[in-house]
């Protein structure tokens, strides 16, 4: 029987996978599968990966004729997998040794549909904790009362998939799978989704999983049209929570939390190309006409000056034909 099925996709991270697949051997057991899944990568990681699919115990090679994005890759491991636990891995992390023994201990222990986990950022040399922002821990709680305050950073706004596990019931009950072809912001629409819909779920302070930042290859770290992704990915989490029962008591926190992505990716714009800064300007204020009048008034009223100036200015913006996003 397969308890844990980890998913990790993988694509042109040759430089860092030996660490990723050295950390799976060390947590490698009879009880657990790891689905690695090569997303069509031209730099020599897919042949890093058959020598793994040989070599670690468990190891599942599973291939992408052609690159569909981190979304995408995630459901063909979800797709495959037999565990009665599954959690995620991206291709340039790692976690401790016996960091999964305590990930399943945690979660058989408290039965809950999933477990939040803190996380270590690595940048260089550097390591710093990233904690889940709910104070919390080991008791068994109703996901949906973890979305809110809407002015306050929440559970919602800890999106990442690998900092947790999730039982298999919630794949059953079509809750795991991510918005195919996403590039950016995938884990948005399938947090929400989570704390909406699952029944319970915990925190624990559980360190084990080593997040990398900073590296050239990763997308957060390239300002091209992949990254306008994140209006889709947000446009999803308004469409979706104003359809929940609780719609005007939810829609306050996702209206905000899309309004503080736009406006940060705004205050960065020097870093994207040309035509890409063009289109962001151009999407983010047809995104901000989408939203619910009377809640982007009730939200940028509560902002802070400097980015509540940036929205209306955005906002007052005429509309361009090809804003859609």
């Amino acid at each position: 029987m397969v308890k844990l099925s980890v998913i990790v996709p993988f694509y042109n991270v040759r430089q860092y996978a030996p660490d990723t697949l050295r950390s799976l051997r060390a947590n490698a057991r009879g009880d657990r599968e790891f689905l690695l899944v090569d997303d069509c990568s031209q730099d020599g990681t897919g042949e890093l990966l058959e020598r793994a699919a040989r070599d670690l115990p468990g190891a599942v090679l599973l291939r992408h004729e052609q690159n569909g994005g981190l979304a995408t890759a995630r459901n063909t491991g979800i797709d495959a997998a037999r565990g009665t636990y599954l959690t995620f891995l991206d291709g340039d992390d790692w976690v401790a040794p016996d960091y999964y023994d305590q990930l399943l201990s945690v979660i058989d222990g408290l039965g809950c549909d999933f477990v939040r986990t803190d996380h270590v950022q690595s940048t260089g040399r550097s390591r710093a904790p990233r904690r889940v922002p709910h104070g919390r821990r080991g008791e068994v709680l109703d996901p949906r009362s973890l979305i809110l305050p809407a002015d306050r950073t929440t559970s919602v706004d800890y999106p990442y998939a690998w900092a947790g596990a999730y039982h298999r019931r919630l794949l059953e009950r079509g809750l795991l799978h991510f918005t195919d072809g996403l590039r950016t912001a995938e884990d948005r629409p399938w947090i929400w989704r989570l704390h909406r819909e699952a029944r319970s779920m915990a925190v624990t302070g559980l360190l084990g999983v080593f997040y990398r930042r900073g590296i050239s290859s990763s997308l957060t770290q390239i300002g091209d049209v992949r990254q306008l992704d994140f209006i889709r990915a947000f446009d999803q989490v308004l469409r979706e929570t104003a359809e929940d029962p609780e719609a005007e008591k939810l829609l306050p926190k996702a209206v905000r939390t899309y309004c503080a992505i736009i406006s940060h990716h705004l205050s960065t714009i020097e870093r994207f190309e040309p035509d890409v800064a063009r289109k962001l300007k151009v999407m983010s204020a047809a995104a901000l006409r989408r939203m619910p009048p009377a809640v982007l008034d009730g939200v940028l009223d509560a902002m802070d000056v400097t980015r509540s100036t940036r929205l209306r200015r955005l906002r007052r913006r005429p509309a361009a034909a090809g804003a859609s996003a």
